[in-house]
């Protein structure tokens, strides 16, 4: 697909800021439409095909939070970025927790933006035309459909314990620190703080390894975890 005629959808009540990249994207080449509300950007997502989205929090009607994973419901694949005032830790695990794909906070460099917009496009141009199917022993972790199966199990798995799984596959073998794993997974610097990396991972062993006699998900104490045979 030529740049051209990427559609981007952006949902955005502060006009400002929504002329603002609707105009960076538009002189990039991408094609712009914006919803000022969240049940305009529903409205407007279920009418229209787009090929990425970018997603405010605080919207009237319907939240960011809600939207992303009304959204989600329908289609695993769209590219999502939110866009928002709202920094903490806690305030992106929610977001990614919800189906966001990036997260970025305001006040933001136009170039940031475009350069998240064009690596999230150029990830799913290549999912498209690769058989990107990820396997270790009877598990196989589709990247196109993102179905998860093991031996004859389907496993159904929220948007980021799959992000987890992919990162954890894409590095099999390979001892990966909680820090590692932060950054990739999540976007976010490691705090010493928060354990959501072990209960990610902890949700993911319960659906993953379980119910199976062999164990794929191993922790390296004092280190991190590591996915093998």
């Amino acid at each position: 697909m030529s740049q051209e005629n990427i559609r981007i959808l952006v949902v955005e009540d502060e006009i400002k800021v929504a002329s603002f990249v609707k105009l960076g994207l538009e002189e990039n080449g991408y094609s712009c439409e914006i919803a000022y509300d969240g049940l305009m950007g529903k409205r407007m997502f279920d009418a229209e095909n787009y090929d990425l989205i970018i997603l405010d929090l605080n919207l009237p009607y319907k939240n960011g939070f809600e939207l992303c994973r009304e959204i989600r419901y329908t289609n695993q694949k769209i590219p999502i970025i939110m866009l928002t005032a709202l920094g903490t830790t806690e305030d992106k695990l929610s977001g990614f927790d919800s189906g966001a794909d990036d997260y970025l906070v305001k006040p933001f460099e136009f170039r940031e933006l475009l350069a998240r917009i064009r690596s999230l496009l150029k990830r799913i141009a290549i999912a498209e035309t690769e058989d990107n199917v990820l396997k270790l022993l009877d598990l196989e972790v589709n990247l196109n459909t993102y179905e998860v199966n093991r031996g004859e199990r389907r496993i159904d798995l929220t948007q980021k314990e799959f992000a987890l799984l992919v990162y954890l596959l894409q590095n099999k073998g390979k001892v990966l620190s909680r820090a590692d794993i932060a950054e990739k997974v999540w976007d976010i610097n490691f705090d010493t703080g928060t354990n959501i990396i072990d209960v990610y991972v902890n949700f993911l062993r319960k659906k993953i390894d379980k119910d199976f006699t062999q164990k794929l998900i191993h922790t390296q104490t004092g280190v991190g975890y590591i996915i093998k045979a």
